[in-house]
């Protein structure tokens, strides 16, 4: 089973992708942790994408590309992955079916902006320990005082609202065609496109698990 796992910052992908992997016993692949391998390898591919990091600039669509075909061409993927962070654009959507690899199923977790301001803008950190809380889901016992040293906690640059919002708008920008691609591509060949579907992550995590859970289960019965 092949999926892709699309949803804004705070959606809670992350949780999600764990519980799928473990359910179908799937190799889990984060464009994030497959950057920094790349970079640990120190291969001429790690080497020049340690390079674009360093200057600050996003690495092309061509070398994402590349570092996936590598990935997914190892052992742990014989029976499947899931991507988590790619494809961010239509081009990579395209270069995933020039090379043949067929998606059984893209998955959106869909959560309302306003949702997703209020969870991430609403996470409070102790620095020290890297223990999180959150004003509403899950306060500390004294107000912006970490529970176990009293020392107080802080609001990272990137869980502040005006960064937020940046990010979704980034998001958004990149997501809305791609969901339009693989739609279209489900009308135009279905034969060759994944089945998109969008759970609303809107839910408690309970309830966003059970709505993947039904869609896991549906691959699971015989065709």
């Amino acid at each position: 089973m092949k999926i892709i796992l699309l949803g804004a910052p705070g959606a809670g992908k992350g949780t999600q992708a764990q519980y799928i992997c473990e359910q179908l016993n799937i190799a889990f692949i984060s464009t994030g942790d497959m950057l920094r391998a790349a970079i640990r390898s120190e291969s001429s591919l790690g080497k020049k994408v340690k390079t674009i990091l360093d200057e600050g600039r996003l690495v092309s669509d061509e070398i994402m590309i590349d570092l996936i075909k590598d990935r997914i061409a190892k052992h742990d993927c014989k029976h499947g992955f899931l991507l988590d962070g790619f494809p961010r654009t239509v081009r990579q959507a395209e270069a995933l079916l020039e090379q043949k690899v067929h998606i059984d199923y893209v998955i959106e977790i869909y959560v309302d902006d306003e949702e997703v301001i209020k969870r991430i803008t609403g996470r409070r950190v102790h620095p020290d320990s890297g223990r999180i809380y959150h004003v509403v889901y899950h306060p500390p016992k004294k107000m912006d005082k970490d529970d176990q040293t009293g020392e107080p906690l802080i609001q990272r640059d990137d869980d502040k609202e005006e960064t937020v919002r940046k990010r979704l708008e980034v998001y958004h920008a990149q997501t809305a065609p791609l969901i339009d691609y693989y739609q279209m591509l489900l009308q135009c060949e279905p034969e060759l496109a994944a089945k998109f579907v969008r759970v609303d992550g809107n839910r408690s995590m309970e309830e966003v698990r059970v709505q993947i859970h039904n869609v896991i289960a549906d691959t699971k019965k015989p065709q």
